[in-house]
């Protein structure tokens, strides 16, 4: 598959170029047909279901499964042969607690009674999404599925994975049926939708060679490997609402013993900023609960009566309010303990606990009587996230981390995004920081990596986000498609264009966000980057930017500070060149080869 075969999606057609493997995907999507979806069940919208899925037959179960684990968290059930009624009884039973189940059937299988028993009995007691693949001559004998249904005549992988995107709305359902079988299914019958979520598929799909593309990626990153600026790395690339790459590199450490995967969680470090407290304030701006121009002491009592009471959030937002870089948040003797207790509750490592008050009396009160500088100069801060931070719970009564969770990261089917990523996964599939030899006097791996973050129990506006890279796609595409994704509406399109753009002359800067740098001589982030691109960096290795123009998504993410700091990846610039070599692709990529095959 191409540029697939990168154990992105599980499935690689042997000996089959990406133009052909294309090929396949539209005389596929031309001849599989979604029946029976009046109601408009799909595409799927509510992903914060319980969701299993469960083959019957030769169904291609591992390609439909490999791409449904991209857009929602879904238990797969062992596959079971048809005609196996004890089987299917157990079945039922450990099925009775999803609200949805996704079936794969043969079309061979539905002309035995047990199978036909077991999909009526789900019918009945779940939401039944059915997919059949083989010959259509079942449909004479279906009248009693009312269930939403797929139908392919393939039983191959891309007929598999087709099925799965168009269930959850990658792919849009365009077959109609060519003969009539039944009163129910008669010739020209097939529900239309169109696309709402990412779809996965190959370069050629958005007219880019895959092997050009390929070749420039895989020497930028393993160069980068090499020279160790970072012992592994993902890139994904995102265009027109397609992931056309999706690719890990290298290892999680150097020892070279855990390869990484697409599926691994990153500290994602300053992304944190954006993805988190920036899109959150997005959402309280469209529900007018935020202003722009309001001083900070509207939004945050405690504030009032500092130095901090009259900043404006716009100026917050901009860097660009006086606030100094950072902070020092000393940790005496009397503040840690290597073991928890009622008093000692803050966990920043595996054997360090800070007291619970910590933040409270340590850290806020340091923030607001942190030394100003001069107003209106551009001075990054950090503080400018702890200040929004305190805005955005204090208008929402809720945690930061819990309130992006219920408001982004969940509804849009992000399965591993969040902070606090031990108390969700096993620490092996998140990879290691840095070695901290200072603070925590330990290796990192699932601790956030930022010090000031650590200390305030690893939630804060600044850093403490873990992810995978298909998550933050999810997340940017939402934007790139002005604040809406799935069929639901996160931020209003202006509100999106407003944080965006530039704002001012002091810097390049989007409020929260990063952006296209004007002084092309810093080629930042790209050299062949538009004007219109925003995005982050984050200190561990991460980046994330959108140029709309382009209809681009770009994640790069790696753990430049393993096992100590290094600024390698920085000298090598091998972020910006990644990027980069995404638009050479963009702009070398011969057209004409793919011209006569066209996306569905």
């Amino acid at each position: 598959m191409g540029s697939l075969s990168c154990s992105t999606y599980g499935q690689k057609p042997a000996e089959k170029s990406s133009v052909q493997w294309l090929q396949q995907q539209k005389e596929v999507s031309q001849t599989t047909v979604l029946l029976n979806n009046a109601a408009q069940q799909l595409p799927l919208k509510n992903l914060e279901q319980k969701i299993a899925s469960v083959s019957v037959g030769s169904a291609p179960v591992a390609a439909f499964d490999s791409l449904a684990s991209f857009y929602a968290a879904v238990e797969v059930f062992p596959a079971v042969s048809a005609n196996q009624a004890n089987t299917f009884q157990t079945l039922q039973n450990a099925l009775a607690p999803y609200q949805t189940v996704l079936v794969q059937v043969a079309a061979t299988a539905l002309k035995d009674a047990p199978t036909m028993a077991f999909l009526l009995e789900l019918q009945k007691r779940n939401q039944l999404v059915l997919s059949v693949f083989g010959k259509p001559d079942f449909l004479k004998h279906a009248n009693f599925i009312s269930a939403p249904m797929v139908w392919s005549e393939q039983e191959t992988p891309v007929a598999g994975q087709y099925a799965a995107q168009l269930v959850f709305g990658g792919m849009p359902a365009v077959g109609t049926l060519a003969n009539t079988y039944s009163e129910k299914y008669t010739k020209g019958a097939g529900f239309k939708t169109t696309a709402t979520r990412l779809s996965y598929t190959v370069p050629e799909a958005v007219g880019i060679n895959s092997e050009g593309l390929q070749t420039s990626m895989d020497a930028i990153v393993q160069e980068a490997i090499r020279e160790k600026a970072a012992p592994g790395a993902v890139v994904l690339v995102a265009k027109s609402g397609k992931v056309i790459l999706n690719k890990a590199y290298g290892s999680h450490t150097y020892d070279t013993t855990r390869a990484t995967k697409i599926t691994d969680i990153f500290d994602l470090a300053s992304l944190t900023k954006i993805s988190a407290t920036t899109v959150a304030a997005m959402q309280l701006y469209d529900q007018q609960k935020l202003s722009l121009e309001a001083p900070l002491g509207t939004y945050v009592p405690s504030a009032r009566n500092t130095t901090k009471a009259d900043l404006t959030l716009r100026n917050v937002l901009l860097h660009q309010a006086g606030l100094p870089a950072g902070v020092v948040f000393p940790v005496q003797p009397q503040d840690a303990s290597k073991t928890s207790s009622p008093h000692f509750t803050v966990r920043t490592a595996d054997s360090l606990f800070l007291r619970k008050d910590y933040y409270r009396e340590v850290m806020w009160p340091r923030i607001l009587n942190a030394r100003m500088g001069v107003p209106g100069k551009y001075v990054y801060s950090d503080l400018t996230m702890f200040l929004m931070q305190e805005v955005v719970e204090g208008q929402t009564g809720k945690r930061l981390d819990t309130l992006v969770q219920e408001q982004f990261y969940q509804p849009l089917g992000m399965q591993t995004a969040g902070f606090l990523p031990l108390n969700r996964f096993e620490k092996s599939r998140i990879v290691p920081t840095e070695f901290d030899s200072h603070f925590r006097k330990e290796l990192l791996q699932g601790y956030v990596h930022d010090g000031g973050a650590a200390r305030a129990g690893g939630v804060a506006g600044h850093a403490g986000l873990f992810s995978t890279a298909n998550d933050l796609a999810i997340l940017y595409q939402m934007l790139l498609n002005g604040g809406a994704y799935g069929g639901k509406r996160y931020i209003q399109p202006e509100t999106v264009q407003l944080f965006t753009r530039k704002h001012s002359d002091l810097s390049r800067r989007g409020l929260g966000f990063d952006r296209w740098d004007p002084d092309s001589t810093q080629g930042y982030p790209a050299k062949l980057a538009s004007p219109e691109t925003y995005g982050h960096t984050g200190y561990t290795g991460t980046c994330v930017w959108v140029d709309p123009k382009n209809e681009l998504v770009f994640v790069f993410l790696s753990n430049r500070v393993h096992p100590k700091v290094s600024n390698k990846l920085l000298s090598l610039r091998t972020r910006q060149r990644a990027l980069d070599a995404v638009y050479q692709a963009i702009q070398t990529s011969d057209k004409t080869k793919v011209a006569a095959v066209a996306q569905p």
